[in-house]
């Protein structure tokens, strides 16, 4: 009996040894082992330093074949800085890259500890420096993703406890009752992020200031066995971003709500914004990520240290490519094709009578809303209904992006959904019962657009200037779903009509949205 535990003791080690070598092939590269080469960043080997390549032109060209890709951090960086804007994506499809991105994930699961399962991001910074935005952002982005995330504001329990009416001498560094009630709260915070933690949650964001040592080791400690922390401090030089920041903090600010005036409210914030910076220590202990002068999309900074893992790389990947530069993105579906008149699933058809009309509507709309913005772009799908509808516009570059197809339906294609019912009556129920995770045969599921569409999700973000896409009903729904954070359980029956535009606005307020029906 107990030769026959050995062996199999000895058989698990093996087999796990041989999933490491496979993951460690999955993730190596196809370049020379002196010195790593990632879209536009070199790693060179000696100091452990990402650096921006020269930039190349792109080719010129409508079609963008981009695979599924995922980023990765396939080892812990230390002090790495990486200049903001840079593009990881990859302009030739990587099927195999699916399979990488399984692999890591599993890979993390299986030999990380119990405590590196669970994610808490710690939010690090003065006031008025874009925390709560970027908390906001990155939540709905994991989400999005599926993974359990939920946001904690730490002042919504400061003000739960103590009101929202403390002036600034609360937040004095000499006031020690002050910063006890402070700690307290934040405390309090923590210990509810990690109850809902061990109730299934797997994400959680810290969102406060944060800004002494001794606190931010005090969350140490209470995380120690219950989570891994990675500190998130941002950072903002540009005094005319701060001084909006601070505008937009008395006007918005639930702290100020109950102030008429306008010029108290702003003398006392700047008096509390002082006294943090009387105290303030900025992060260099644990792993952390430093935005610096990130917000406007260009001439930033994203500083890491201690920084490993599948969840993390995709967080670092995630705020390298985001800003809060305001721009409008429009979604609208293709003008109405023949299989739509049909009521068939999928297919490659023309547009009908109505579908041209759109078409021309459409052309019309664009030009109009658009017309001061000539860097705006033009996204379609490779399908010729969405390539057809957007013939008409002149004056802008047109993208064709195969990720922006829509739901492979399989052997279901070209059928409608009475002749599936008819023919395949346990395909049929099976879809019913759970749309999100139903994957046709041989085709995909709703789980499985949201993950070809994360690159798409991240170069929305890249952007700075308007872009409309013209995609398809399955495609939009998982990318409304992102700005709108909706639950995924809601996407496969959100409502996204033919002919009508929907026009997310993304600032530093939030995210904002429109709706322009063209035609009845």
């Amino acid at each position: 009996m107990i030769c026959f535990l050995v062996m199999a003791f000895r058989v698990q080690e093996v087999l796990l040894q041989i999933l490491k070598m496979i993951v460690t092939i999955i993730r190596r590269p196809p370049w020379s082992s002196a010195s790593k080469k990632v879209s536009g960043m070199v790693e060179s080997k000696s100091v452990g330093t990402l650096i921006q390549l020269q930039k190349k032109d792109r080719p010129q060209g409508l079609y963008v074949d981009r695979g599924v890709v995922s980023p990765k951090l396939g080892k812990s960086f230390s002090a790495c800085s990486l200049a903001s804007g840079l593009n990881f994506g990859s302009t030739k499809a990587m099927p195999e890259a699916a399979g990488a991105v399984a692999a890591a994930a599993v890979a993390d699961r299986l030999h990380g500890s119990k405590e590196d399962r669970k994610l808490a991001i710690v939010l690090v910074g003065l006031p008025a420096r874009g925390k709560t935005f970027t908390a906001v952002k990155l939540t709905r982005y994991l989400r999005w993703l599926g993974h359990e995330t939920k946001h904690f504001n730490v002042g919504k329990y400061r003000r739960l406890k103590h009101g929202a009416n403390q002036s600034a001498d609360f937040f004095r560094p000499d006031n020690q009752e002050g910063i006890e009630a402070r700690n307290e709260v934040a405390a309090l915070a923590m210990e509810d992020m990690i109850d809902w933690m061990h109730g299934g949650g797997q994400v959680g964001i810290f969102d406060a200031t944060n800004s002494t040592r001794k606190r931010r080791y005090m969350l140490m400690k209470m995380a120690e066995g219950n989570c891994k922390i990675i500190f998130l401090e941002t950072i903002c030089n540009d005094r005319n971003i701060i001084e909006r920041n601070v505008r937009l903090k008395i006007q918005q600010s639930p702290d100020y709500a109950d102030q008429p005036d306008y010029e108290a409210g702003l003398q006392d914030f700047l008096e509390r914004l002082t006294n943090y910076e009387k105290v303030y220590e900025p992060v260099q202990e644990g792993s952390y990520i430093k935005m610096i002068d990130m917000v406007k999309g260009e001439g930033g900074q994203l500083q890491v240290n201690n920084i490993s893992g599948y969840l993390p790389g995709r967080i670092v990947f995630f705020l390298v490519n985001s800003h809060l530069a305001p721009r409008p993105i429009l979604l609208t579906r293709h003008g109405e094709s023949l299989h739509n008149v049909r009521g068939r699933v999928g297919g490659d058809t023309v547009l009908s009578e109505d579908g041209e009309l759109y078409s021309k509507k459409l052309a019309n709309f664009i030009e109009k809303r658009l017309k001061n913005e000539k860097t705006a772009t033009i996204w379609t799908s490779t399908l010729q209904r969405t390539i057809l509808t957007a013939t008409p516009i002149v004056g802008f570059p047109k993208i064709q992006w195969r990720a922006l197809d829509e739901i492979n339906s399989g052997v279901c294609d070209g059928m409608t959904y009475e002749e599936i019912k008819k023919i395949m009556p346990e395909e049929y129920e099976s879809r019913k019962k759970d749309k999100l995770r139903y994957r046709y045969p041989r085709g995909e599921s709703y789980l499985d657009v949201i993950q070809r569409l994360e690159p798409v999700i991240i170069e929305l973000e890249r952007q700075r200037a308007p872009v409309v896409v013209i995609s398809h009903q399955a495609v939009l729904r998982a990318l409304y779903s992102y700005f709108a954070d909706r639950p995924l359980r809601e996407v496969p029956d959100m409502e996204m009509p033919l002919h009508t535009i929907i026009e997310i606005q993304m600032g530093v307020t939030g995210v904002e949205e429109k709706r322009y029906k063209l035609m009845d």
